[in-house]
């Protein structure tokens, strides 16, 4: 999940893994696989910084912050 802004300031938490396309129209516009489309205050270039560092934190797997006892 990335955190995100609509337009009226209010902060939100989107599914990465739903956004088709991202536009800017001035404002930003991502179109869903659910057909449904948002707009963002984050820049396009944002939103894929966004998706990149969360598909980055998926593939390195949990953190594991101690050693299990033995």
């Amino acid at each position: 999940m990335i955190r995100l802004t609509r337009l009226d300031g209010s902060e939100f938490y989107l599914n990465a893994d739903l956004i088709e396309a991202i536009e800017a129209t001035p404002d930003t516009m991502l179109s869903l696989t659910t057909h449904k489309k948002l707009i963002v205050r984050e820049s396009p270039e944002e939103v894929v910084e966004r998706v990149i560092a969360y598909k980055q934190r998926i593939l390195r797997g949990p953190i594991i912050l101690s050693e299990p006892a033995r």
